[in-house]
């Protein structure tokens, strides 16, 4: 009986992805516990906020640390909360170019979701980088902690960094069907590691503590900027903790009932992870010791804390051990989103040899092509390590940045239409508020997404410039030429599966306003036709939700010959 009843669910789940235009190719694997050890994997938040604490130490000192999480924390939720209302009407892996397709102005449909789309899959195969930037760093400042005449090399780092990625990319190619398994044992060991570090830390520097004047309201500059400027830019590091639960939405065609788990496994990620995070950094900042010796550290500012708390080098590096692994976690996690993602954006036609990119493996059951590709550039990125730290760390910034982007871009096109383009859904801000956490998570994209291009010291040399525009110039510029080469003439946005339009079956309509829908054998939803490839429509009501919204569309008309629908607009 419930093989029956989750079957039946499947069905209606692929039903309603057919309704949004696309066809079911990957297996809901997923339970919405392994989806969440998937999204908290990627945030990790208590390990890169931690791993990252010289981003936000000499930019503010304790004050950034803990009152900056909260501000990202509180703006990250206000931006969840205002994506998930997407999700749940929208529940495809394209995310936000699909999103921003359904709700623009018709005219400006392919432009917006081009530019969308390639900021989105930039962000993603970037972020992909940070986990094994990350650890690679921890790893040699532990080498370097237990042999002071070490001289780090950056070949050193970068084979490191390959290690992560390439033990990543096996994993994600060769144990697909083993990844809800593993992303469920990625927040068991996350949640495991932060409890056990938190307590030992504790225990071990009693009575010890920095005072609490000093974890709540010490303030360190040494970048040079007013003391306002340096404690907004200490925000990158919260920023790079709260950042990717956007996965959520690219990985949402592999859970079951996508349109209610989707939105409370977005939440719930930020909202762990801000929590976890406030906790474990207070705790860090309570059994610091010296903060000047912990910010000059070769060895790093958290294997410093965790020695300064454990007068223990064995010690302290078995408590690194955790989030060593925790970043592996993320880094796998990462790559499969943004192997998803990519795989999205590419079915519907936004990347170069978009078809190539779009195949999913019929064996693997996984989009290999889009691995490879996420693989390839994130070795590509490694490879610029080796000639420059800045430009390398400028893409670990820029995924920040276009990941911010990305999340303002539908939120920021729905308040301009007066919050009225989202269909009913199961998640839905109520009005008064649904504003504020729009309007809220605005504002801190803005902010955040002008100031983290701001160079870190002062005064601004070559080496420690901010490239991170550069990055996002770049994929600016490679996304406008590809525009002209190929995307005006050929990409309209989310794309209507047509391969059972053929037959009579029109994909990406269910019966709207009741829910109920006749399905096929393949789980597709069925209308009346009165010839092959027609659909009729009883009234507007049953019009379908597609890339326009209900209402827009007066009917669709395959014609087989040139197997394209002549869509019939509306007057809006």
């Amino acid at each position: 009986m419930q093989g029956h009843a989750r079957a039946n669910s499947t069905v209606d789940d692929d039903a309603q992805l057919a309704q949004l235009g696309h066809k079911a190719e990957l297996h809901r694997n997923f339970s919405p516990l392994a989806m969440l050890g998937l999204a908290f994997a990627i945030l990790n938040s208590w390990t890169a906020l931690s791993a990252s604490l010289s981003l936000a130490l000499p930019s503010g000192g304790p004050t950034s640390v803990i009152w900056g999480l909260v501000t990202a924390g509180v703006c990250n939720l206000c931006l969840a909360a205002s994506m998930a209302e997407f999700l749940s009407a929208y529940p495809t892996a394209g995310g936000q170019y699909h999103w921003v397709a359904v709700i623009s102005w018709k005219n400006w449909v392919p432009i917006l979701s081009w530019i969308t789309g390639w900021i989105n899959v930039s962000g993603w195969i970037a972020l992909v980088a940070s986990g094994g930037l990350l650890g690679s760093q921890l790893i040699v400042g532990i080498i370097g902690f237990m042999n002071p005449a070490y001289a780090p090399q950056r070949w050193h780092q970068f084979l490191i960094y390959i290690g992560y990625n390439l033990v990543a990319f096996l994993i994600n190619a060769f144990l697909n069907s083993a990844l809800p398994v593993i992303t469920k044992a990625a927040f068991t060991w996350s949640i495991a590691g932060f409890v056990i570090i938190s307590i030992t830390v504790l225990a071990c520097a009693s009575p010890d503590y920095s005072s609490a004047s000093f974890v709540f309201r010490e303030f360190i500059n040494e970048t040079g900027w007013p003391d306002g400027i340096a404690w907004l830019l200490g925000l990158l590091q919260a920023g790079l903790g709260l950042t990717g639960y956007d996965a959520v939405a690219h990985m949402i065609e592999e859970i079951p009932n996508p349109s209610v788990e989707g939105p409370r496994i977005m939440l719930a990620c930020v909202g762990i992870g801000t929590f976890t995070g406030f906790v474990f950094l207070t705790v860090l900042l309570f059994v610091a010791g010296n903060v000047d010796e912990v910010i000059s550290s070769t060895a790093g500012p958290l294997l410093q804390i965790f020695f300064n708390a454990t007068q223990s080098r064995a010690g302290a590096i078995c408590l690194l051990i955790f989030p060593l692994v925790c970043l592996l976690f993320a880094t796998i996690s990462i790559m499969t989103t943004s192997s998803r993602m990519t795989y999205a954006f590419a079915r519907d036609g936004g990347l170069p040899a978009s078809r190539w990119l779009a195949r999913v493996h019929p064996i693997l059951e996984l989009p290999l092509n889009a691995l490879y590709l996420t693989t390839v550039l994130v070795v590509v990125f490694g490879c610029i390590f080796l000639g420059s730290s800045s430009a390398f760390n400028a893409i670990i910034s820029a995924s920040v940045v276009a990941l911010g982007v990305s999340y303002g871009i539908p939120i920021a096109i729905n308040c301009l239409r007066g919050r009225r383009m989202l269909p009913h859904r199961a998640f839905a801000l109520p009005g008064p508020l649904g504003w504020i956490a729009n309007l809220i998570g605005l504002v801190y994209v803005i902010v955040t997404t002008v100031l983290f291009v701001f160079p870190p010291d002062l005064p601004v040399t070559g080496s420690n410039m901010n490239y991170c525009i550069v990055a996002f110039f770049i994929v600016l510029v490679i996304s406008t030429i590809t525009w002209f080469v190929d995307g005006r003439r050929n990409f309209t946005g989310p794309r209507i599966n047509l391969d059972d339009l053929a037959n009579g079956v029109t994909v990406g309509i269910l019966t709207a306003g009741t829910g109920s829908h006749e399905s096929g054998s393949n789980g597709y939803a069925k209308c009346a036709t009165s010839a092959p490839g027609r659909a009729k429509f009883a009234d507007e009501d049953d019009l379908p939700v597609g890339l326009f919204g209900r209402g827009e569309l007066e009917n669709q008309v395959y014609d087989p010959r040139k197997r394209v629908n002549h869509n019939r607009p509306k007057k809006l």
